[in-house]
Formats: C-alpha cells, structure tokens, sequence
C-alpha cells in the first residue's frame, strides 16, 4: 500500500481552503499519529450549510467554524462517526448556534482504549438519525448518507451527489490504513463497507484526515487487497507455528513506527477475530494466547 499513499499535505492552519464548488475546509490544528495533521471539517453551501465532522474541542478551530456558521440562514452538522478528534465540537455549536446535528447513532459502548486512538465522545447523540441511503438536502446540494461499519459501527460516509464527491471520514484515509479497533471495530464488516463503496459513481475522495484520493476504484481496491495479503500473512506465520499477536506486529510491522504497534496490535486482533469467524483460526479470545490454525 505505501505506493499508494500520500503524504504531500500542506497543513493550512490559518484560511479556510477552497477545495471544490461550494466547498471548503478548515484544518483544525490536532496533529498527532492518528490524525496526521489534524481533523478537516468540511463546509458545503454559501447560505444554508453542512459541515461534515466539525471536529475536536479546539477551541481556535470552533471560533473559527462560529464565524462562518454565523453568516448562514441554515445549518446541519453530519458526523462521520464519534471518535473525539470528529464530533465533540458539534455540542459547543449547538450552543450557539441554532442547529440540526445528523448521524447514523451514539457509540454504543462506554469502553475504549485511548492508547493508539483518539478515544470516542460518548456525549454525541444526534438529533436526526440518519439510516443507508438517506439525503440530507439544502440550498445547492445533497448529500447521500453510506452506512460503511468497520472502523466503527456508527461510521458513516457522506457522498455530495451535485460534485460527485464521497467524504469519507477515516473509513477510507490517503495518507494511513484506517485502524480497525475491536470489539467495535469489525475486520470483516470493514471489508464489507470498502467493497460497497466501489460500487458508487463518485469520482474523488476527501478524508477527514489528510488530502483528496483522485482514483478512488484503484485505490479501495489496493486496500482490499492490501487486507487480505494480511490475512494471508497471518495463516501463513500460524502454518509454521503458533503466535502471538505481539510476535506477530514484530515480524509483520518492522519498519513502522513502533508508537503505531499497539495500534497495529489491534489490526491484527481484528484479521485474526474475521479468520476466526470464517472457521481458519482459534484462540481463548484472549490477547496474550497462542493463535493457532484450526
């Protein structure tokens, strides 16, 4: 996959950014391993607006969002889905400002390890939920709600039908493979939700992290494969012998940086979790067992 990624992103902490007809981005300033330079909060319309993923409780950044949200006649929050770096700064909105938040749910669970994430806002519940396939409509654009569970279960990607873009949260990231943490994470489910997307028309893709994917079939397609060439790694290794998930992340991950492993370590879990569920692999469901072939 590293062919594939870009990381040429020039981080603009200070202007909104024209990026496409009727839409903008403002970058908040949440650089870290997870978000490489930080959460882009999407701003489609001029008088009735959507804004996409309104970001982190950075306090710059909101003001920021206030002073444009301020200026419309309408608008309507969509969060992909609730990790902390998303949604939060959708409550401080709504407390200024009258709006309309949507999104496919609450996180479901009140556990989470902030470790190699951004951790969950389990404060978010919208005020419309949004199920597949449903529009959310303004002056100038529409946008298409895709159910795509994986990353999380309430993750959702926003396709904008007038410019034939699909906004994908970190279901789909340029510049990383998305981390898949379970038990909310779900490997198999991810593939799922990457091969449904191939099947929509939208010609470019804008992540919440990172900069636009301009062949998005080849490159779903590199993830796809890239994940399978994984599981394929993983049965191979238990072949030979039994292992552990950190042996593996040794073996498999040697030239990634190491304050990604416990991230990675996850990854694994979920390959190993979907292997488990179609049969291949067993284990005590633990993380610190032997896996082994069946």
């Amino acid at each position: 996959m590293k062919n594939y990624y870009n990381k040429n992103f020039k981080a603009n902490y200070d202007a909104i950014e024209t990026i496409d007809n009727n839409v903008r981005r403002l970058l908040a300033r949440n650089p870290s391993p997870f978000t490489f330079y930080g959460t882009g909060t999407y701003i489609i319309g001029k008088d009735e607006l959507a804004i996409i993923d309104p970001g982190p409780l950075e306090e710059k950044h909101i003001e920021k969002l206030l002073n444009i949200i301020r200026k419309a006649t309408k608008v309507k929050l969509l969060i992909t889905h609730t990790h902390a770096d998303h949604s939060p700064a959708a409550m401080v909105i709504k407390e200024n400002i009258e709006c309309t938040t949507f999104g496919f749910g609450p996180y479901k669970r009140k556990k989470f390890d902030t470790r190699f994430e951004e951790g969950h806002d389990l404060t978010f519940k919208p005020d419309v939920y949004l199920n597949d396939g449903d529009t959310v409509k303004g002056k100038g654009w529409t946008i298409r709600a895709i159910h795509t569970p994986g990353h999380t279960s309430n993750h959702m990607c926003y396709g904008l039908e007038e410019n034939k873009i699909l906004f994908t949260g970190d279901h789909v990231m340029g510049w990383a493979t998305t981390v898949i943490v379970p038990p909310d994470g779900n490997m198999t489910a991810y593939l799922k939700s990457l091969k449904k997307i191939i099947n929509y028309k939208y010609e470019i893709f804008y992540p919440t992290h990172g900069g636009p994917i301009t062949k998005p079939k080849k490159f779903v397609k590199a993830l796809i494969a890239h994940r399978l060439m994984r599981q394929t790694q993983i049965k191979n290794e238990l072949s030979k012998n039994q292992s552990t998930i950190k042996e593996m992340v040794s073996k498999f991950y040697k030239t990634t940086d190491k304050r990604l492993w416990p991230a990675a370590e996850k990854s694994i879990l979920a390959n190993l979790l979907s292997l488990k569920d179609k049969g291949v692999v067993i284990d005590e469901n633990n993380e610190q067992v032997r896996w082994k072939l069946i």
